[in-house]
């Protein structure tokens, strides 16, 4: 197999591995897991985007997807414990679109 062709394949390689673990990212219920991990992805395919010897690559390669296997188990966990969306995510945030609420916390104080 050529050298070129072999760059050609681990580039799609880590390609499919970051959309993956973006994709996995995104799954968080939780909005500052979802941000966190899609800013490790980022951070970390950009500290490691010079990297041409093929051996590097591959360890690379196999540690992503170790992290991407541990995404999808926290994932899963994260959707057990489902919280209120944050005002930063936008969406619903309490009130209708009549202004009426929708949900109130109980404070506890009563």
């Amino acid at each position: 197999m050529s050298t070129v062709a072999r760059t050609g394949e681990s580039a799609g390689k880590v390609l499919s591995l970051y959309r993956q673990l973006l994709r996995q990212g995104n799954q968080f219920s939780s909005y500052n897991f979802r941000e966190y991990a899609k800013r490790r992805t980022r951070d970390a395919f950009k500290e490691n985007k010079n990297v041409e010897d093929p051996r590097q690559v591959q360890e690379l390669v196999q540690k992503g997807l170790q992290n991407l296997q541990m995404l999808k188990r926290q994932t899963v966990i994260s959707q057990f414990y489902q919280q209120d969306r944050l005002v930063v995510e936008g969406g619903l945030s309490g009130k209708d679109k009549e202004g009426g609420k929708l949900r109130q916390k109980d404070t506890g104080w009563d």
